[in-house]
């Protein structure tokens, strides 16, 4: 996962080093405004899982096995991959690449609901539906944080912290 999201960021730099306008630019205020989404986001997905358990029978069991794929790890490297590389390499290509390129060609509001759908997509292999329903709010969240601010510095900095949070910090479960 941390190679593939890797060569997709650099892939996505690569394809766009002369056409990416502003939405790399940082600025400081981005730092309070990606945590702060992080923090609706995790709020969210907490209420979720609170609802979801109390009327799906299997949502336990598949939020459950998410978190078994890093059972075995050192909690500090998962951390470290999630923050600093798979947060924000995912962050470069699905919005910064994906949902810019479709918004270019489509618009906005189709861009957002395509890249959103087909951030989707890439889990269904998983064949674990509360995994899928994740991805397409959070495709739906982050691709929301991209068109309000133009920018992926907010998106970076919810998805790394908010990766970090939910798989290590306080695990929803």
């Amino acid at each position: 996962m941390t190679l593939t999201a890797f060569l997709l960021a650099s892939v996505s730099f690569i394809l766009d080093r002369k056409s990416t306008g502003g939405i790399y630019a940082f600025k400081p205020v981005y730092i309070p405004v990606g945590l702060i989404a992080a923090a609706v986001l995790y709020s969210m997905f907490w209420v979720g899982h609170f609802v979801s358990i109390h009327i799906l029978p299997f949502a336990a069991s598949q939020v459950e096995s998410i978190y078994t794929i890093r059972a075995n790890q050192k909690p500090w490297l998962i951390a470290a991959l999630l923050f600093f590389i798979i947060g924000p390499a995912e962050e470069i290509f699905w919005r910064g690449f994906v949902q810019r390129r479709l918004s270019k060609r489509w618009g906005l509001f189709v861009a957002l609901i395509a890249a959103a759908a087909i951030y989707t997509l890439v889990h269904v292999w998983s064949l674990n539906l509360m995994l899928i329903a994740a991805a397409g709010l959070c495709g739906v969240f982050w691709g929301l944080l991209f068109a309000v601010t133009g920018n992926v510095w907010p998106c970076i900095i919810s998805h790394a912290a908010w990766d970090v949070v939910i798989f290590i910090l306080l695990p929803i479960k």
